[in-house]
């Protein structure tokens, strides 16, 4: 009966995310809305890509210029880094290859170049119309900008609170909290198995990250900050040398990848193996659905921990939004789909419904107990992950309910990352991409209103820039 229900369940979920991300959809208002703000900021993320890693890498070096704000520009980078670089860089382009073909990884690549501009836009809002909240710290986000930016006061209220109810909805069910359980357990259960031959059941490991998760949680928004500050440099640099080590491994095999990427973006793809093939359509929903799962690009969530960085202009830290899109998607997730391509895995019937243990198979081709470093980068880029949604959730919930409903959101959260560990693979990824995709839609209203705030405040300051 259980069985029989979360059947259903999932394929009601699977049908409402499948009308959400056809192509003339989401995914086509996705990059309509990104290549907009490209257009009127002046090509903000190609002309002054410079910049943004300029400023980042000032960051790293602990050089901050000062300005208003609760956290440094790059404690805020990391934060919004954790939120996104979680295990959708693992299992959700896996699932995007599974479900979409290797074409999907072209959409993915199209979904990061205009939402680079997408989330600098989001950003420079985020800074612009933080607020001081009752409790005494700046809060930011889009139920701000919405409800303090648009005109209408009426139907920017709704659309305020309706990103928030989705957007606590997604920190608790969806990409914030169970799907990053959920591939954590499962790469840990791999791992298990192909290097020590021992089975472990899923909620094992679940009770680990839950706990781990709890204690950081206790510090607020301060303790995440200096917890990702000192996590993300690490967790990215264990990932992506496994990675480079396996690609110049494989080299011989990347041009191939390549060629199989572009020529199935726009051609169907055929069933290979256990592969049963993918349309085009079904490419496009899943390249640009896993793409704004992974960087969050028009979703709202990272202007929550931007808003509140020390800068003296919104700009300065809308670039740093630049960065984090392409570290995201164009570097991690990229490196993801050269690992499982490349390896021949994604067309083995044995991981058709796989997400993070098919990265850790394919790794595994080249790399003796890789499965191993993909456990250790699940459980960061997962841990992370969680630690950083859980702040979005509880601004989410504050703005709703109050500073005091804070504390039972907590608790609620820390609950679901057990239940989160237990799940089904399609279960979890089909419900936080639909959340994704209707927390994102407010969101992306409020950006057609705004965009003309986002070009005025992009002339201002690189004009001032010029005559300094």
């Amino acid at each position: 009966m259980n069985i029989l229900l979360i059947g259903n369940l999932t394929e009601l979920i699977d049908s409402l995310y499948s009308f959400l991300y056809q192509p003339f959809a989401l995914p086509l208002i996705l990059v309509a809305i990104g290549t907009w703000l490209t257009i009127i900021t002046g090509y903000v993320q190609i002309r002054h890509f410079g910049v943004a890693f300029g400023t980042v890498m000032r960051g790293v070096l602990r050089k901050h210029e000062g300005g208003d704000g609760t956290i440094t520009p790059f404690q805020a980078l990391s934060t919004a880094l954790a939120s996104t670089v979680g295990n959708g860089n693992i299992g959700g382009v896996a699932t995007a290859i599974l479900v979409g073909g290797p074409g999907a990884i072209f959409w993915m690549w199209v979904c990061a170049a205009v939402g680079m501009a997408t989330k600098y836009a989001e950003v420079v809002l985020g800074v612009h119309y933080r607020v001081t909240s009752a409790t005494g710290e700046l809060a930011a986000g889009p139920m701000y900008y919405i409800s303090r930016g648009l005109k209408w006061k009426k139907p920017a209220m709704f659309l305020a609170y309706m990103f928030c109810i989705f957007g606590a909805a997604t920190a608790l069910l969806g990409t914030g909290n169970m799907a990053q359980s959920n591939t954590i357990a499962r790469t840990s259960v791999e791992a298990a198995k192909t290097i020590f031959n021992l089975d472990i059941p899923y909620w094992l490991p679940g009770i680990f990250v839950t706990i781990s998760v709890g204690l950081v949680l206790l510090g607020g928004i301060r303790r995440i900050a200096h917890v990702a500050e000192a996590l993300v440099p690490t967790m990215l640099s264990i990932y992506l040398l496994a990675g480079i080590v396996y690609v110049i491994i494989n080299i011989g095999h990347i041009p191939g990848v390549f060629a199989l990427i572009f020529k199935e973006a726009f051609t169907p793809a055929a069933a290979v193996g256990g592969f049963a093939g993918a349309s085009v359509s079904a490419g496009i929903a899943a390249g640009i659905s896993r793409g704004v799962l992974s960087n969050e690009a028009g979703m709202g969530s990272a202007p929550i921990a931007h808003g509140i960085a020390q800068v003296d202009h919104p700009v300065q830290q809308g670039i740093v939004g630049i960065f984090e899109v392409f570290v995201d998607t164009i570097v991690v997730c990229s490196m993801t789909a050269f690992i499982i391509l490349s390896s021949g895995m994604w067309t083995d019937a044995a991981y058709q419904q796989a997400s993070g243990d098919l990265t850790a198979a394919a790794l595994s081709t080249s790399i003796p107990f890789a499965s191993i470093i993909v456990a250790l980068s699940s459980f960061l880029f997962g841990f992370s992950t969680l630690i950083g949604w859980c702040y979005y959730g509880e601004k989410c919930f504050e703005f709703l309910f109050g500073a005091k409903s804070v504390v039972f959101y907590r608790y609620l959260f820390v609950l679901l990352i057990m239940v989160g560990s237990v799940a089904s693979v399609p279960l979890v990824f089909a419900l936080g991409t639909l959340l994704n995709g209707l927390m994102a839609l407010p969101n992306l209203i409020a950006l057609i209103f705004l965009g003309g705030v986002v070009a005025s405040l992009t002339r201002e300051y690189f004009g001032k820039k010029k005559t300094a």
